[in-house]
């Protein structure tokens, strides 16, 4: 088998089992592995450290997949894999309408591979060539576990061109769906585009922190920023009691679909537009508006390191305007799933607007995704969302 050889000192994250070799820690390669390749990690005085994935177009030049010798990447292993992540999210799988993350790539062990379940459909999201090469032996494994209607595949924009991915989007196993595939969360229900929905088409990371924040809007007027389809918005009315609700998106398929959604749960007193949300903010502040609670849950602004500190410039312009926005003791409920971001970050970002605006901001919880979204304590780049909910006085 062809081998990976790591640079002196370049071995103890992967004795710590992280599972991504970037092209910087590699000294050379022996053998000619093709792209999508099984491939062994050694270090560089030969001791055998991992077995993974090789794809010499991206700098994740290697994707590991185990740290056991005798275990071959073959078709048994990616059943075992899949039915370990699956025996886990059984717990959230009663209601034929339940939406669930059954496979989270690196945090299950499976590197580039995402599966959500949208009551009888599955969307499989493939970010990494490992995955793409090996899709044939995956599609129906997944698909004898987990007995769906239906397969749809989905891409990254981004991954595809890193990772040099070659696959067409669409239905790959069994039914299409017929438009929106319609499941409940806390009561409520939503029509989710799983064709061309953002991400996998509804963000069930924030599932909890929906719940959570809804518990501090009663009685008060709720604005959602990034509102997509309308999950904060939704939760705030239907479940926390909220007096009048107003949501703003860019995308007007999202605004579409957050209305439809709005109309199925028979909410009232609700208010979805399409809008720029920077300029939106802008505009509320110069008409006096004012709001009893914000929710700010933007797309990612750091899609790599050297983007950071123009996301925590684009964070704190965001976060000063809401604070603006906002009455004495408001609630202000604000996110980042920009990874490179860190919790640390977003604390001394609030400190600066804090500053900035002359309101003390209050952290009364610090959420992160939800439990079928676990971290994994090898490879904390699993640890993306973050999600602040804030006492404004």
């Amino acid at each position: 088998m062809p081998q990976v050889v790591l640079r002196p000192r370049k071995a103890r994250p992967f004795h710590g089992r992280h599972p991504w070799v970037l092209d910087s820690a590699i000294e050379r390669v022996e053998g000619e592995p093709a792209n999508g390749d099984v491939v062994d990690l050694v270090s560089d005085r030969g001791q055998w450290l991992a077995r993974g994935v090789f794809n010499g177009r991206s700098r994740i030049r290697v994707r590991l997949y185990t740290w056991t010798e005798s275990e071959n990447l073959d078709e048994a292993f990616w059943r075992r894999r899949l039915e370990a992540a699956l025996r886990w999210r059984e717990r959230w799988l009663g209601a034929d309408d339940a939406a669930v993350r059954l496979v989270y790539s690196e945090a299950d062990g499976l590197s580039g591979l995402v599966v959500d379940r949208y009551a009888g459909h599955l969307v499989l999201e493939v970010t990494a060539l490992a995955i793409a090469a090996r899709l044939d032996t995956i599609k129906p494994i997944v698909a004898d576990l987990a007995r769906p209607r239906g397969i749809v595949l989905r891409t990254e924009r981004g991954a595809v061109k890193l990772e040099g991915i070659e696959l067409l989007e669409g239905t790959i196993w069994g039914e299409p769906p017929a438009g929106p595939v319609f499941v409940s969360e806390h009561g409520i229900r939503y029509g989710v585009d799983l064709e061309a929905g953002q991400k996998t088409g509804f963000y069930l990371d924030q599932r909890d922190n929906r719940k959570a924040a809804a518990g501090y809007v009663q009685g008060r007027r709720l604005l959602d920023l990034f509102c997509y389809s309308g999950g904060f918005a939704l939760c705030g009315k239907l479940l926390g009691g909220a007096a009048e609700v107003w949501g703003i998106d860019t995308s007007a398929k999202a605004i579409a679909l957050a209305k439809a959604n709005a109309e199925l749960n028979g909410a009232s007193q609700v208010r979805f537009d399409v809008g720029d949300v920077f300029q939106s903010l802008e505009s509320l502040l110069s008409e006096n508006q004012r709001f009893g609670a914000v929710v700010l849950d933007p797309p990612k602004f750091a899609r790599n390191r050297q983007a950071v500190e123009q996301a925590l410039r684009a964070y704190h312009q965001l976060n000063r305007m809401a604070v603006e926005l906002l009455e004495p003791d408001g609630i202000l409920v604000t996110c980042s799933c920009s990874g490179h971001v860190s919790r640390e970050d977003f604390l001394h970002l609030l400190a600066g607007v804090s500053q900035r605006t002359g309101r003390q901001i209050q952290v009364l919880e610090q959420r992160g995704a939800a439990a079928d979204h676990p971290v994994s304590a090898t490879c904390l780049e699993t640890e993306y969302l973050k999600c602040f909910i804030c006492r404004v006085v």
